[in-house]
């Protein structure tokens, strides 16, 4: 079993820009909101991407950061059940780290929303029960993957590289030691390169 961070970046490393809003989710990436330039590539080229966007989707539970899973600050102070409606395109549990509590919220498809106050690693030992063999991706934000991999959690880290810069926001690597990452996977299509590391301990 194997736990894989998965996240696309800018050129210059930025998994979203300054300025996040309910309404600009990725904040200043260059589009008119939705994330449209910085995430084009799910729907501008699928075909092209089929393999990354396939593989995207093969895991058995997900974890995420609160920012990743809406733009509510503090307490639950009125209904959020996500950015993608009713049926979630998780299908599996999905672990959201939070400092306030909530109940877990089933969704339509198979996707149930844990909410998860005592830590990344609490997080992660219950994905993986909730896994059993399967793969527990680490979908973002990038602060997320930044504490993963600064604990050392990680097993794999795909990145899904866009050829623009932001120049600021939310960027992977930050406050993170120095790693060893071996390439184990590359592929460049026309709108995005997609690059596979190893984590090395």
């Amino acid at each position: 079993m194997k736990v894989i961070g998965d996240i696309t970046i800018s050129a210059d490393g930025y998994s979203a820009g300054l300025n996040q809003t309910e309404e600009r989710p990725f904040g200043d990436d260059g589009g008119d909101g939705w994330g449209d330039k910085l995430h084009a590539w799910f729907a501008d080229a699928p075909d092209e991407n089929r393999a990354e966007i396939d593989q995207l989707g093969a895991y058995s539970a997900v974890i995420m950061g609160r920012n990743m899973f809406g733009p509510l600050r503090g307490d639950w102070d009125r209904p959020w059940n996500g950015w993608w409606g009713d049926n979630p395109p998780f299908h599996c549990p999905v672990f959201v780290l939070t400092h306030h509590a909530r109940e877990p919220q089933p969704m339509e498809g198979g996707t149930t929303y844990n909410f998860v106050t005592d830590g990344i690693e609490s997080a992660l030992t219950q994905a993986r029960a909730a896994a059993g063999d399967g793969i527990v991706s680490v979908l973002g934000g990038a602060t997320t993957i930044n504490q993963y991999l600064a604990a050392g959690l990680l097993d794999e880290l795909r990145l899904h590289i866009v050829p623009l810069t932001l120049g600021s926001g939310t960027r992977i690597f930050e406050s993170v030691p120095p790693l060893k990452l071996e390439q184990a996977a590359a592929r460049a299509t026309s709108v995005v390169t997609h690059v596979t590391y190893r984590v090395l301990r």
